[in-house]
């Protein structure tokens, strides 16, 4: 197992862009039932990526769904909206917990963190498969998530991009050695063509949260899903 994670610690966050958004609600409270840890909430704008698809109004919709053991989970807001700064509040106050953008969505990638955490999210930096690593230089002690896509962002249902297990092993070194000097654990979350059958080899080059979309939802049964992944992952 990577020396950095514990079976315990991996995050199941289903994506609800492949939920049947007839009965959004029924759904997440389905996955959540079936195992899963967070929701994940992908935001798409028609400019920034190719594809519109949900905003704060549904974000706020699932708020009081997102419960599990009667406790709130983490919604997981994934931006790929360009500008970022203006619709940050909107997502906040819909009852957001994480919010994540890319940097090239953005002027001043600062300015936008701080405007995350000053409404009380966490915050986290998304990575195409294409942008390079460098923007972490100067963010690490203000983000609380790095976001790799292992598909290009716009769709899903996409086939995970071999190449994005290099990237993840990056990050993951570069995460080890920040959290070995400043003691903060900032967690790597993939998102793009993750099931079950790469899970392992995903787990295995440093990621500790996932985001599964069509894998889930796209199952009769979300319960076997969701065991057959932490099975995976128990075997890293």
């Amino acid at each position: 197992m990577n020396a950095t994670n514990k079976t315990n610690d991996y995050v199941i966050a289903p994506s609800i862009l492949s939920a049947d958004f007839a009965c959004l609600g029924k759904e997440v409270k389905d996955v959540l039932d079936a195992g899963a840890d967070w929701i994940h909430f992908d935001v798409m704008d028609n400019h920034y990526v190719p594809n519109l698809t949900i905003g704060p109004l549904v974000c706020s919709a699932i708020r009081k769904h997102a419960v599990k053991n009667q406790k709130p989970v983490t919604i997981d807001v994934h931006l790929m909206v360009q500008p970022v700064d203006s619709i940050v509040p909107d997502f906040i106050k819909a009852g957001a917990n994480l919010i994540s953008f890319h940097p090239e969505a953005t002027a001043h990638i600062d300015r936008t963190i701080g405007l995350i955490r000053e409404g009380g999210c966490q915050a986290g930096l998304a990575f195409n498969p294409a942008t390079p690593l460098h923007y972490l230089d100067h963010v690490l002690d203000k983000i609380d998530l790095v976001l790799i896509m292992s598909v290009n962002p716009g769709f899903g249902g996409q086939s995970f991009i071999s190449s994005a297990l290099r990237k993840i092993t990056k990050v993951r070194q570069i995460l080890n050695d920040y959290e070995k000097v400043s003691g903060r654990k900032i967690r790597l979350e993939v998102d793009g063509g993750v099931k079950r059958d790469n899970i392992a080899e995903i787990a295995l080059a440093g990621a500790d949260t996932f985001v599964a979309g069509s894998a889930i939802f796209s199952a009769a049964d979300y319960k076997s899903v969701i065991q057959s992944m932490r099975q995976e992952l128990a075997q890293v």
